[in-house]
Formats: structure tokens, C-alpha cells, sequence
């Protein structure tokens, strides 16, 4: 008898430390954003005006947008590592087109979309036809397109007015109405704002609302069981890295449009932040799987904390630590705490 009352005590007491755990794992990274929120709302005045919350939606909008794009490759297993530079290559192609040959913005955008599209191209060919590890393949495009960038500006960033390697002033300047697109509003909302808004609905839709959504979900949870139910796995796979691209083109457009030149370092230093947002995205509500809304909600809690950081008075070398930290609880929350195994699995 008091082996059976010891033996439903202990059950009550798995039960109960399940049932924390489980809501942990469920809203433990939206209680992390809420108090990062209120402690810096509480301790820096001007921390919660509409303004700062404004510049706070914009400044993560091209993590976000990045991280969109990684979270279509490791929904198909894989990794996109070539994500930072292609936003950097659309950085320096739209400083040209405006600057070297005085075209307009809209050509500038068209230039730097094509060339992420191709660049998708190049990373499916190489991962789907060549047989290449994902890891692997986008690790090697990530180098190629770090020269490839540097190459017709010699190294150098571009900007309106610049000397030329023939002696001669450049042409053209950055389109007015380009610039527009970081530094104008849609009434009190950012236009980045918006376009990461549009981008955040379009993928969740797409994924959880469409056939081509759920079969790239079960390409990457099984590829071989996906293979033997007649579904055309490469076909999957590949599209999953050209959207990846055209997201960090448009991260580029974007970034390029908020500096006002072609930095030779744009993009450089977002691979982590992307993959960070993305990584954050698995673990919000248990998911345990990639998806658009827990990607945008990472890309906001870096961004208030770093503002709040900022605020605060930390120097600009926290901030790669606190990512860091982001990154790492994120991880705990999806393959430490969680009882559920996350469906996801890099690519070898």
C-alpha cells in the first residue's frame, strides 16, 4: 500500500515537472522577449516612444528578411551559408548600375533580383544535380561571390561622385526615388516594415496554407520517404535555395538603399544573425520546425535588445555576445528542454 502511494506521488510529480517544461518549451521565448521588452521599456526612457518601436521594426527587417530565406533551406534539411554574401552582392551591383552606368533604381532592383536568382540557380544545381553537401556547396558560393562582389568596383565601396580607376568622376548617383525605398513610409510605417510584413504573411500562407508548403516540410523531414511517395525531391530542394536568394537580394536592395553606397563589407556579418533568427523561429510555441512567425519574433528580440543595449551605453563589441546568448537559448529551448525531437536536422 505505501509502495503504491509513494508510486502515485512520483507520477504526480513527472506529471507536473512535464507540464512546466512543456510551457516553457511553448512560451518561454515570447516571455524572454516580453521581459527583455519591459526591463529596457522600464530602464531607458526613451526606449518605448512610437519612434523608437518604428526604428526598432525597421532595423530588424533585413534580419528578418535574411533569415526568411535561411528558414526555406533548413525547412528542406539544409543550410544556406552563401545568404550574407548574396545580400552583399546586391548591395554592390545596385551601387553600380546607379553610379558606374547612371541607370535608373528600377534597373538597379531588376539587376540585383536576376542576380540572385542565378545565384539560387548555382546553389540548387550544385546541391541537387551536382550531389554536393548543402553545407558544402553554399560555403563554396559564399567565397566565390565574396570576390566576384569586389571585382568591378576594385575592392573599393561605391558612391556617388567617386574617382574612377581611369581618373575619371563616376556618372551617375543613387536615385532619389530608390532611396526611398529604406527611408520613405506607407502613412506612420516604414517601408522596410512593410516589405518585411508582406514577406513574413506570404511565407507563412505559402507554407501552412499551400500543397507546395507541406511537401517542402515533409522533403525535409524525410527526404527518402518524400522520394519513394513519387514527390520530385531535388525539384523541392532547389526551389527552397532560389527563394532563399531572391530573400537576401531583397535584404541587399533594402540595406543598400539605407547606407547610401556600395559598402564592400554590406552583408558580411549577417550569416549569423540569419541563421540566429531562424534557429529562434524552431523553439517559439515547441514548434520544433522552421517557420515565418517565430523567424520574425527572433529577428525582434534581437533588435530590442541590441537597442536596448545601445541605449544603455554597451559598446558595439556586446552586441556580437549577445547575439551569441540569443542564439544559444534559443538552442536550449529547442533541442535541451523540448521532449519532442526538432525536426530539424543540418545538412552533412
Amino acid at each position: 500500500m505505501a509502495d503504491t502511494t509513494t508510486l502515485r506521488a512520483q507520477q504526480r510529480e513527472t506529471h507536473l515537472g512535464d507540464v512546466v517544461r512543456d510551457s516553457v518549451v511553448k512560451y518561454g521565448f515570447i516571455a524572454v522577449t516580453v521581459i527583455a521588452f519591459v526591463f529596457f521599456a522600464f530602464t531607458q526612457p526613451a526606449f518605448a516612444t512610437p519612434e523608437s518601436l518604428f526604428s526598432m521594426l525597421k532595423f530588424a527587417s533585413v534580419t528578418a528578411i535574411l533569415g526568411l530565406g535561411v528558414m526555406f533551406s533548413m525547412i528542406v534539411g539544409g543550410l544556406d551559408l552563401s545568404i550574407g554574401s548574396v545580400a552583399g552582392l546586391a548591395v554592390q551591383l545596385v551601387a553600380v548600375t546607379m553610379v558606374f552606368y547612371n541607370l535608373t533604381g528600377v534597373t538597379a532592383v531588376s539587376v540585383a533580383l536576376i542576380a540572385g536568382l542565378l545565384v539560387g540557380v548555382l546553389n540548387a544545381f550544385l546541391i541537387v544535380v551536382c550531389k554536393i553537401p548543402d553545407l558544402l556547396a553554399t560555403l563554396g558560393v559564399m567565397f566565390v561571390i565574396q570576390g566576384v562582389k569586389l571585382i568591378p568596383v576594385a575592392g573599393q565601396s561605391v558612391s556617388s561622385g567617386m574617382i574612377l580607376p581611369n581618373g575619371s568622376t563616376a556618372p551617375g548617383k543613387f536615385d532619389p526615388t530608390f532611396l526611398l525605398i529604406d527611408r520613405g513610409t506607407i502613412g506612420p510605417v516604414p517601408i522596410p516594415v512593410v516589405i518585411m510584413l508582406v514577406l513574413v504573411v506570404a511565407s507563412w500562407f505559402v507554407l501552412t496554407r499551400t500543397t507546395w508548403g507541406r511537401v517542402l516540410y515533409a522533403v525535409g523531414a524525410n527526404p527518402e520517404a518524400a522520394r519513394l511517395s513519387g514527390i520530385r525531391v531535388g525539384m523541392y530542394r532547389g526551389s527552397a535555395y532560389v527563394i532563399s536568394a531572391l530573400f537576401a537580394s531583397v535584404a541587399g536592395i533594402i540595406l543598400v538603399s539605407r547606407i547610401g553606397q556600395g559598402d564592400v563589407n554590406a552583408g558580411s556579418s549577417s550569416l549569423l544573425e540569419a541563421v540566429a533568427v531562424a534557429l529562434v523561429g524552431t523553439s517559439v510555441l515547441g514548434m520544433g520546425k522552421p517557420n515565418a512567425w517565430g523567424t520574425l519574433l527572433g529577428a525582434v528580440l534581437i533588435a530590442i535588445v541590441l537597442t536596448g543595449m545601445t541605449m544603455a551605453g554597451f559598446q558595439y563589441y556586446f552586441q556580437d555576445t549577445a547575439k551569441g546568448l540569443v542564439l544559444i537559448v534559443a538552442l536550449l529551448f529547442s533541442f535541451t528542454l523540448s521532449r519532442r525531437k526538432s525536426r530539424y536536422s543540418p545538412a552533412t
